[in-house]
This record gives structure tokens, sequence and C-alpha cells, in this order.
């Protein structure tokens, strides 16, 4: 039951909320059909090896012998007895994952996972992140934060910046001038002390704020205070920043005023040039997903540079990818992903004993169902993805299951028409990760083009009976190669009105595939992605763009839907 997605589809109402959120955690379980689920917030995805240990014990333990990976960097056990409450909160309190049981919810803070770790090193956010949770952790008031509210802190690569955070911080290029007065300045007029600047940004707001790197945690956190104001005088009981009601709504702007009452210097940056850089955070976005108009906000004020003083964007690491990170240090981190996000305790394990032996005793969770183990030397990289490799983890960028996901389904989930993680298996395994539709559509609010070819064996559909014959191993795994040039399942050329474009920035053959097995879509992506959707008649897919809400679900022959 990972979140719904931040955004709501434009020209929609924002919901009213009369009850708190339902978001399970470690120690409100929530009740599923294939038994508990319990949601361990990780900050900035962060593990020692003791505590990823601790998890393994606890699947192993209490759990089905799995750990899933959520799209906000978290760790979810299933299949957890109705009794567990109590071993599982003091298996994971003695693993040091459980600092303040009253603020475990809400320690909801998503970080580059990549920074500090390639050769361009960008700022270590994770520093931020870390101070931040201890901030959390002891507010009082941060208490009243829904489970969904989202931290984002981006190194400046764009990688997370576009994956809807509520309170987002986006680190700044080396030379960009902080305000020189900030709140642990020693007298005014001051420089800054040493630690860079970053832009905060709140939830779409086009504008940002301008703080001094120091300041960043605190700075963070008073304006998600600033939020629970925004929220209780709206009286529409939100959970989220974009849930605020017209004439509610939080802006930068607002923000500034309460960070200089709390001693925080900031400048506003309206919506005009940008920071990061348009290439960088383009690029990023569509890696996550995202699409050239995901990430608002990373703009700067004022004049543009001139152009000689452009600057070639950093060719940072693809976060999103699987495979060896080189270090400037000549460490080497080895980025993998875990098949439609889930894991085996033995897989897991595994994982544990590289970064134990080798590492530096650290893992990293990411939002694209990842795990970034740091601190390896060049050879003993090499020699151990190939053992990951072999393990079923995806550890090539060329895998069939690279940017595949699917929804819990059944028999975990009872809202879900079908098990669509055996079909998905089936079908990445036949070469066809997209399988053959009852409908297709493109979901855009402005075009409505010709029905999308995705060719595809058809697979078995919800309400159908399973065709005879042998059974497909319903493990994940990486599976058959697909033919070199070609994405399995996909025609080399492209539909009208799917080519790159500035709603659709990346080729169809680049977009995440997410089975879903009704129409919440738990976990989808963000951005532009492949919808397949579970429907009574078979698998409806369509395409979803930055801007514009799944295709709804229709009976075969319906009309292309036009929002």
């Amino acid at each position: 039951m990972p979140p719904s997605p931040s955004t709501r589809p434009h020209g929609s109402e924002p919901p009213i909320r009369d009850r708190g959120d339902a978001c399970p955690g470690a120690l409100r379980l929530h009740s599923a059909a294939d038994g508990h689920l319990a949601r361990v917030r990780l900050p900035a995805g962060d593990l020692t090896v003791r505590q990823a240990e601790a998890l393994a014990d606890a699947a192993d333990r209490l759990g089905d012998g799995h750990l899933s990976l959520t799209s906000r960097g978290n760790a979810e056990l299933r299949g957890l007895p109705d009794d567990c409450g109590g071993r599982l909160a003091a298996l994971l309190r003695d693993a040091g994952l459980l600092p303040s049981e009253r603020h475990e919810r809400i320690r909801n803070i998503l970080a580059s996972p990549l920074a500090g770790l390639d050769r361009h090193t960008p700022s270590d956010v994770r520093l931020w992140a870390r101070e931040l949770d201890g901030l959390l952790c002891t507010s009082e008031s941060a208490t009243a934060l829904s489970g969904r509210f989202l931290f984002v802190l981006d190194d400046g690569r764009g990688d997370v910046a576009a994956l809807g955070g509520d309170v987002s911080l986006v680190a700044e290029p080396a030379g960009t001038e902080a305000p020189a007065d900030h709140g642990d300045r020693s007298g005014t007029g001051q420089p800054a002390r040493p630690g860079g600047s970053a832009l905060l940004r709140i939830g779409d707001d086009p504008a940002a704020l301008r703080i001094a790197g120091p300041d960043a945690p605190r700075a963070a956190l008073t304006a998600a205070e600033a939020f629970l104001s925004a929220a209780e005088a709206s009286g529409s009981g939100a959970w989220r920043v974009r849930e605020l009601p017209a004439g509610h709504g939080l802006t930068a702007r607002a923000v500034a005023e309460r960070l200089r009452g709390a001693g925080v210097e900031c400048v506003l940056v309206a919506g005009a040039t940008d920071v990061v850089g348009a290439a960088d955070v383009a690029a990023a976005a569509r890696v996550a997903g995202a699409g050239t108009e995901a990430a608002p906000g990373t703009k700067a004020v004022a004049e543009a540079p001139a152009a000689n003083e452009a600057s070639t964007p950093t060719p940072y690491a693809d976060s999103s990818a699987p495979g060896i990170i080189e270090g400037g240090d000549g460490a080497h981190a080895l980025s993998v992903l875990a098949p439609l996000g889930r894991l085996s305790v033995a897989q897991w394990r595994l994982l544990v004993a590289v970064a134990a032996a080798d590492g530096d005793g650290v893992l990293r969770l990411t939002p694209w169902r990842g795990i970034v183990i740091p601190g390896l030397s060049a050879d003993a990289a090499a020699a151990r993805l190939r053992e990951l490799a072999a393990a079923g983890l995806i550890t090539e960028p060329d895998s069939p299951w690279h940017r595949i996901g699917a929804c819990t389904g059944r028999p975990g989930c009872a809202k879900s028409l079908t098990d669509v993680r055996a079909d998905a298996t089936a079908a990445v395994t036949a070469g066809s990760p997209v399988p053959a539709p009852v409908s297709v559509s493109v979901s855009d609010p402005d075009t409505c083009p010709d029905p999308v070819h995705l060719p595809g064996k058809p697979e078995r559909g919800p309400g159908t009976e399973p065709e005879p014959g042998p059974k497909p191993n319903p493990e994940p795994g990486p599976g058959p190669k697909p033919e070199p040039g070609l994405e399995p399942g996909l025609e080399p050329g492209l539909e009208p009105g799917l080519e790159p474009g500035p709603d659709n920035s990346a080729p169809l053959h680049h977009l995440p595939v997410y089975w879903s097995g009704c129409e919440r879509r738990c976990g989808h992506p963000h951005g532009a992605w492949v919808d397949v959707l579970a429907t009574a008649d078979g698998y409806q897919v369509s395409v979803v763009r930055p801007k514009s809400p799944p295709a709804p679900a229709a009976p075969p022959g319906a009309p292309c839907p036009t929002s």
C-alpha cells in the first residue's frame, strides 16, 4: 500500500479530509489479505549492516520471508501474524530503527541516493537528512504531520526533486551566493559559514527560497510547521501541501515570513532562470520517469546568465540505473534493483554480506526500489555485481526487468482483480513486458491520438481460467535478454502523438511500465509511464503523461478518453 500520487489531476478539487491518514507504520500495522503489513521508515534510505540484519530477521521470523521496497526508499514486511506487534517493535527498537515511537510514521525523508558517491560528488544532502530527522523526532508539533507528508532532499542532479515532495531542498552548485545573514551567523553582516546554499521549494510553487546550507534542515521543518498552520486554518484536514484548498495554499513567500521569524534568512527566488540547470534536471527527471515539467520550482532569480557564462551540464551518474558507480577517490558503489520491488530474505542477506565484507558497512535504499552499496574496490565491485546478478537481482540497465513495476496484487491485496505480479513475470519472461491489452489509450488533456499498438502475447486476464501447459516461474528474476536494439514487446517506431516533446520527453520504450490490479494503482511512478491496468475483461494499457491523470478503466471498444 505505497503512497498515493502526490499531484492531484489538474482541474480537480482538493479533497476534504475528515480523518487522519491510514498509512501503516512499524507500530501501526495494516491488515491485508495475506496478513499484517508493517512499513519501516528509513530516512534517506539509510541502513547500517546491523539494522539491515534486523529487518532480515523480522521478515524471516515474523513475516513471509520477503522484504518489499517502496517508492520512498522505505522497507515493508508482509504476512505478519496478529500478535507480532510487540516482538516487531522490540526488534526494530534494539536496532535503532525506532528513535521516537510518536514520530515513526512521519520520518518520510527522500534523498538523492548517490549523493557523495559518483565522480562529481555533489553536495552530500544526506547529512541534511540526518539532521532533519533528528529535528523531526524532537518536535512536538511535527507529530501532527500526515504519514504521507514528504520531505525531498536533492543533491542538485534533479533525480528526486521530481518525485513530488511537499517540502523540497535542492542543493545549489558551488559558488552560488548564500544569504549573508542566517540563523547561525555570529553578527550582523557576517558571511555565512561554509556549507553552500539550497533552494527550498514548497509543493508545486514555482518560486523558491534560497537559504544557507547549514540552515537547510531547520528551514525544512519550519516549512512543514507552516503547512500545519495552513491546514488548520483551511479546515480541510489536508494531509499534503497540494491538498490545501484555494485561498489557503502555502507559498514560498508565506514560508519566508515564518523562516525570518525563526531567525533563518532567505531570499525569494522567482521562476525565471535555472539554478541547477534545466538540462540536468530535465534529464534526471526523465530518468525518474517524471518528464520535463515534473520539477517545477528549480528556478532562479531575475536575470539569465550571459551566453558566454552558460555551463555544460554536469554528467552525473544515473541514480535509477543499476551497475557500478565510480567515485572520485577510487572507491566504487554497487547499484542494484529488486525485481518488481521485492527481495527474498536470502537476497537481502547477500546484499548485507557484501556491504559488511567489501563495502562501508551501510546500504542505501532508493525510490526506484533499489539498493546502493558504497565503498567497494574496483575488483570487489565487479565480482560482487556478478554474484548479485546470479542471485536474481537486476544489475544491468538493459535487463528486461529494468523499469518494470507492479503493485502487490493478489493474493496480498483483496482489492486487486488478479495476481498482477505473476502476470507481469510471465509477460517479461515471454519477452513482452506490455501485454496485448483489451483497450489502449493515451492519457493526455489536449490530444487523443489513435490507439497505441504495443505488441505482446495476450496474458491471462482477471476472471479467466489459465491456459493449460507449463506455468511460468512465479519468482521474478533476470529472465531472458531482449533482442539487441529492441526493447522487449515494443515496436522500434513510435505511434503518432508519442514522439518526444514537451509533454513526453522520453520515447515510449524508455518509459517505466507499471502493472496495477485496480484503479488505485498503488505505488505507480511519477510523470510519464505506461499504465497496465487490470479490468474485468483483461488488461487496459494507456500512456500517462505529466499533468494528466491515468485513463479510467474502459470497456473494450470504448472511445479514447480525453481527460
